[in-house]
């Protein structure tokens, strides 16, 4: 599916690791008034989304935010565990990409 800029977001819940474990995060509330780019990918510790596409947003990163993007958060369906330990894994979650998980698919 594809959506294009000022389109209504579907609505979606996904869980990303929070301070105190896995949480729920509606999607739509997330961007609601922000610019987001939001990415997904086919699966954690996939060779070309490790080595390529999530380097490719962290290299990007400062890009978007020179046109006003607010946040990047990589969707992929794996559980919110593993969605932390790959974006730790890559640097990703230091250079301040969130990583969400959509266990459901």
């Amino acid at each position: 599916m594809t959506i294009s800029a000022g389109s209504t977001l579907p609505e979606a819940s996904l869980l990303v690791f929070g301070a105190n474990g896995p949480e729920k995060l509606d999607l739509a509330d997330k961007v609601k008034g922000r610019k987001v780019v939001i990415f997904g990918l086919p699966g954690a510790y996939t060779g070309t989304c490790t080595t390529a596409h999530v380097p490719s947003f962290m290299r990007t990163k400062d890009a978007f935010a020179a046109k006003g993007v607010d946040e990047i958060i990589c969707v992929s369906v794996n559980d919110p565990f593993v969605m932390k330990a790959w974006g730790e894994s890559t640097g990703a979650t230091e250079a301040g990409i969130t990583f969400a998980g959509d266990a459901d698919g």
